[in-house]
C-alpha cells in the first residue's frame, strides 16, 4: 500500500478561489483587505516569506504593507511600530515575524498587538478563545492542517490523533482545534514531545499522527500504525551537495519509508507548507469582514 498524497498547493487553490468571492464583496463596499508584515533583522528565511506573503496578497487584489527595521531595532521603537499599525484602517491584520532579536520581549511585543488584528493568533486573547471554541482567528499553521484534513475527506470524529510536539506556534493549538466540538475535530488527543518516555509507543496507536518536532526523519516507519493518516509539520534543512544551496528541505517524517504504510500523507516540501500564508490570507479577510461589519454598526 502506498499512501494517498495530501498535497497542500491543491487545497489552498480550492480556499484561495473561495476568498476572491469574499475579496471581491468587500471590494464592491469600498474596503481591500490589508495586511502588514513587519520584520526585525534581515534572517534570510523570514525575508523570503515576508515576500511570498506580500507576493500572495498582490495576486488576491489584497493590499500589502512591509516594515523592515534593523536588528538594532530597540523594543520601544518596535512597540511604537505596533501601535501605529493597531491605529492604521488600511490594514485590518498584521503580524510580527517571529523570531525576533534577543534584546527584544517577544511576549510584551505579542500582547500589544489589537487582538481584532492579530492574524497570526499569538495574542493571549485570541488563543483564548481559540480553546474555548469562540475563535476570530485560528493559528495558520494547525488551521492549514485541519482543513487539509476536512477537504481530503479525513474523519476525525472519534479518531484518535496524536500531536509530536508542545509549540505555542503548532503543537499546543493544533491539539487544542482537533478535542473541538467542531468540524474537522471532536478527536481523542494526545500529545507528546520531548520529555515523553517511550514516544513510540504513542504514535503507534495513532489514527491520526501530525509531527511538528523538529527532528529530520524523527517518525519511522516502526512508528506508524498501518493505514494511519500523517501530517508532516516539519521543516528542516539538511546537507545535499547535489543542490545549488548545498542543502534539502525534509520533513520530520521518514516520508519514503512511511509512505508505504500510512494511508494518507503530506510531503515535505509540497504539503502543509503552502496551508500557512492560505490561512493567513484567510484570517486578514475574516479581519476586514470584522472591522466592516463594526464600521456599519457604528
Amino acid at each position: 500500500m502506498t499512501a494517498e498524497l495530501i498535497l497542500g498547493k491543491e487545497v489552498s487553490q480550492e480556499i484561495y478561489g473561495e476568498l476572491e468571492a469574499r475579496i471581491a464583496a468587500l471590494k464592491e463596499k469600498g474596503v481591500t483587505p490589508g495586511l502588514g508584515v513587519v520584520l526585525v533583522g534581515e534572517d534570510p528565511a523570514s525575508q523570503t516569506y515576508v515576500r511570498m506573503k506580500g507576493k500572495k496578497c498582490e495576486e488576491l487584489g489584497m493590499r500589502s504593507e512591509t516594515v523592515i527595521l534593523p536588528e538594532s531595532t530597540t523594543q520601544s521603537e518596535l512597540l511604537a511600530k505596533v501601535d501605529e499599525l493597531n491605529n492604521n484602517p488600511g490594514i485590518h491584520g498584521f503580524l510580527i515575524q517571529l523570531p525576533l532579536p534577543d534584546h527584544i520581549d517577544e511576549q510584551a511585543v505579542i500582547n500589544a498587538i489589537d487582538p481584532s488584528k492579530d492574524v497570526d493568533c499569538f495574542h493571549p486573547s485570541n488563543v483564548g478563545r481559540m480553546l474555548i471554541g469562540d475563535p476570530d482567528f485560528m493559528p495558520a499553521t494547525p488551521a492549514g492542517v485541519q482543513q487539509m484534513l476536512i477537504r481530503s475527506g479525513i474523519e476525525t470524529e472519534g479518531k484518535h490523533v496524536v500531536v509530536v510536539g508542545r509549540s505555542n506556534i503548532v503543537g499546543k493549538p493544533m491539539a487544542a482545534m482537533m478535542m473541538q466540538k467542531a468540524k474537522g475535530a471532536d478527536s481523542t488527543v494526545t500529545v507528546v514531545h520531548s520529555r515523553t518516555k517511550d514516544i513510540a509507543s504513542y504514535t503507534r496507536e495513532a489514527d491520526i499522527l501530525i509531527v511538528a518536532i523538529g527532528k529530520a526523519g524523527f517518525i519511522t516507519e516502526d512508528m506508524v500504525k498501518k493505514g494511519a493518516v500523517v501530517m508532516d509539520v516539519g521543516t528542516n534543512h539538511i546537507p545535499d551537495s547535489s543542490k545549488k544551496s548545498g542543502t534539502r528541505l525534509v520533513g520530520d517524517v521518514d516520508f519514503e519509508k512511511v509512505k508505504e504504510k500510512a494511508s494518507a500523507i503530506t510531503p515535505v516540501p509540497g504539503g502543509v507548507g503552502p496551508m500557512t500564508i492560505c490561512m493567513l490570507m484567510v484570517n486578514t479577510v475574516h479581519a476586514a469582514e470584522m472591522a466592516d461589519k463594526k464600521r456599519c454598526n457604528q
